[in-house]
């Protein structure tokens, strides 16, 4: 059984991280390995927004990965300062449910357990 961290960076409403990454961990959990985290970066902590108001024709793909993560028990993290940079959190903004802020040395702590990173652009 190998141990996964999952790093996302590519932005959640468009390209195919978050859904190559959602597949990834489904496919993974079924094989009976575990996902140990999953971490957003960059353009992917867009997706800890909880002013993100899609069409109901448009897949929310943030709440199906923070409803997968939670379901699964797995950590689902944001890099702090990514977001602030990007104004996704700050001082009056919070994060959506189930998101929560992290460094990147709780990151690099989190993946030292892990067997392996698997990364998503």
């Amino acid at each position: 059984m190998t141990s996964f961290a999952v790093l996302i960076e590519g932005p959640v409403l468009q390209g195919q991280s978050f859904v190559s990454a959602l597949r990834f961990m489904q496919q993974a959990l079924e094989a009976g390995h575990s996902v140990d985290s999953v971490f957003l970066y960059r353009d992917a902590v867009g997706a800890a927004s909880a002013l993100i108001d899609l069409p109901s024709d448009e897949p929310n793909l943030s709440a199906t990965l923070q409803q997968f993560c939670q379901a699964h028990q797995i950590p689902l993290l944001f890099c702090i300062t990514a977001a602030e940079k990007r104004g996704v959190c700050s001082n009056e903004v919070k994060p959506a449910d189930g998101y929560l802020a992290a460094g990147l040395a709780e990151f690099a702590m989190r993946l030292a357990k892990a067997d392996k990173l698997v990364q998503f652009s």
